[in-house]
């Protein structure tokens, strides 16, 4: 064999090796995985270890799609989204709160998935949840957290103090608090969740709701500053001047409310849907178990029977995504009524139904038997693309009031003054 024939065999020889190469791998990457990123909330809710379980579950259903679940507290959720959009990717899904469809709509942050709401979702949900992700009429996503915030109390500890019922108003809530407090049961008697977040504006809410006020008037400007607003705030202030509210309830979050209650520190606290099992059946969380009862939360004498903010969320596709498809296969799996009633103990389904399935209600039909007067009085923060910039500036007015700063009069005409300058 001449030296030149040999050359050409060896070159020949290499091109087919280095094709085979290249056909093997374009038949591994068609059978690789797709695998999408969803963005969850690390606090309240459904925990991470059931979201990690349901998305378990939907890879197992779904061969060929790989989930990367990343979880955040909830003061970050609104930032992450928003700085990977501007970045022109990251996520494929996404858990957004209700008062974000507005500004996320406008900024086209996420799909308008309307055409993908089967009639079957549109019967089976309860209405109410669809306003988690509504704006102007189309639907930004599926409902998958239905929350508001319920009043818990310790049953053993109002027992000791006479107390034979959850009180029914706000004001009677300070009356029973006051006798607790009399009685050295417990010293700061009341727990809330009023760091200067998110978490503020929703007790905030609650009461407002409570005494009738409104945040928007008929003509979109604030209106917080006056009325049931007013007493809101009022009421909140009173609360720890009578040395009623546990003063550290200025720093604390909603993980921190259920911490203190569930070491048997507080005979009351605001808080989510998630706390009941936590605190009432879980003896690795909670000091009480068996003694945690729940209710609405109160209203006010002749303005409510009962209060109740929306605190719920959706699961919505960013317009960056490239695997849109993907990421709507996974979130109808999770937000569908048999995954929800399988984790039905720390959030409550979207879907009308599960609330005749023993699955979902045994165990915890004090809890549903709330849920059904509460999440028919859910009040909503206001509708507005700048809800954040009002959301801010309504912190810093309750702060001001609640550390002395400012009469509650001036901090929310402080408050209402600055959401009108900014373009409400």
């Amino acid at each position: 064999m001449s030296q030149k024939l040999r050359r050409t065999m060896v070159r020949a020889l290499i091109a087919g090796t280095a094709l085979a190469g290249l056909q093997g791998f374009a038949v591994t990457a068609a059978l690789a995985d797709t695998t999408i990123n969803a963005l969850f909330m690390a606090q309240a809710a459904y925990s991470e270890a059931d979201v990690r379980a349901m998305t378990k579950d939907f890879e197992a259903a779904n061969p060929g799609i790989k989930v990367n679940a990343e979880f955040v507290p909830y003061e970050g959720l609104h930032d992450k989204t928003t700085l990977a959009q501007g970045a022109g990717s990251g996520y494929d899904v996404v858990l957004f709160d209700v008062i974000w469809p507005a500004e996320y709509a406008q900024n086209k942050v996420l799909v308008d998935v309307s055409d993908k709401i089967t009639d079957e979702m549109k019967k089976g949900v309860l209405p109410g949840a669809w306003t988690t992700v509504d704006y102007n009429g189309h639907a930004y996503g599926m409902p998958w957290i239905l929350d508001t915030k319920y009043l818990y109390y310790n049953t053993e500890m109002l027992q000791k103090a006479g107390i034979a019922n959850p009180p029914k108003t706000w004001a009677e809530l300070l009356e029973d608090a006051a006798i607790l407090k009399e009685k050295k049961i417990v010293e700061y008697p009341i727990v809330w969740s009023w760091a200067q977040q998110e978490a503020v504006i929703c007790d905030y809410t609650t009461l407002v709701a409570a005494n009738a006020g409104q945040f928007l008037d008929e003509a979109g400007k604030p209106a917080f500053q006056n009325g049931g607003g007013l007493d809101a705030l009022k009421y909140m202030v009173d609360s720890i001047d009578k040395g009623l509210t546990n003063p550290n309830s200025k720093e604390y979050l909603e993980e921190d409310v259920r911490r203190v209650f569930s070491a048997g520190e507080a005979a009351f606290a605001l808080n989510w849907t998630y706390m009941y099992n936590l605190a009432n059946t879980d003896p690795k969380e909670s000091k009480i178990v068996g003694k945690v009862g729940v209710a609405p939360a109160p209203g006010v004498a002749g303005k409510s029977e009962a209060s109740a903010v929306n605190g719920s969320m959706g699961l919505g596709i960013p317009t960056t995504s490239q695997h849109q498809d993907e990421a709507w296969k996974y979130i109808t799996f999770i937000t569908s009524q048999p995954v929800q009633n399988k984790y039905a103990k720390l959030s409550l389904p979207i879907w009308a139904s599960s609330y005749s399935d023993a699955a979902v209600v045994t165990g915890q039909e004090e809890l549903v038997k709330a849920a059904n007067t509460s999440l028919g009085l859910m009040y909503p923060r206001p509708t507005t693309p700048t809800y954040t910039q009002m959301s801010t500036e309504l912190q810093k007015a309750i702060h001001q009031a609640l550390l002395k700063q400012a009469s509650p009069e001036d901090a929310l005409k402080a408050a209402a003054d600055a959401a009108a300058g900014g373009g409400l």
